[in-house]
């Protein structure tokens, strides 16, 4: 698993799919998929799409390129999907995380944690408020 993780993180902007990556594994496309999920939490395609943001944010934040560019760039193949996605899991389109972006007056490794996408065992963010952790039970 780890072997395919670091070749999603090297050839993220690569068409990559699940019979693909399960060839790398040496396993079933159904076993990968479960596998996978199992030991990082969360599917290969969640993961795929976090790793593209998260090199699509930094682009963002570090050049002038336009966002279409950065988009097909980063492996989505539509500029609806990666505005979509990108909104998924940063909370704001990739225009507005690059007008609100910036350098950061903090140190690289807070920054690099405090700005990486989360996203929950669903693939959804945590709403606004909500600190992951669960409500007391009152007993």
């Amino acid at each position: 698993m780890l072997r395919v993780r670091d070749a999603m993180d090297r050839d993220h902007a690569l068409p990559l799919d699940v019979p693909a990556l399960a060839r790398l594994a040496h396993v079933s496309p159904a076993h990968f998929a479960r596998t996978f999920r199992a030991t990082f939490g969360e599917t290969p395609h969640r993961y795929l799409q976090r790793r593209r943001v998260e090199r699509a944010m930094f682009l963002l934040r570090h050049t002038d390129r336009g966002v279409t560019d950065i988009c097909f760039e980063v492996g989505f193949r539509s500029p609806g999907t990666f505005s979509r996605t990108f909104r998924d899991i940063v909370g704001r389109s990739p225009r507005a995380f690059r007008r609100e972006g910036g350098a950061l007056a903090v140190p690289t490794c807070f920054a690099m944690a405090w700005a990486r996408p989360a996203s929950g065992p669903s693939g959804e963010r945590p709403r606004e408020g909500e600190d992951g952790r669960a409500a007391p039970s009152g007993k």
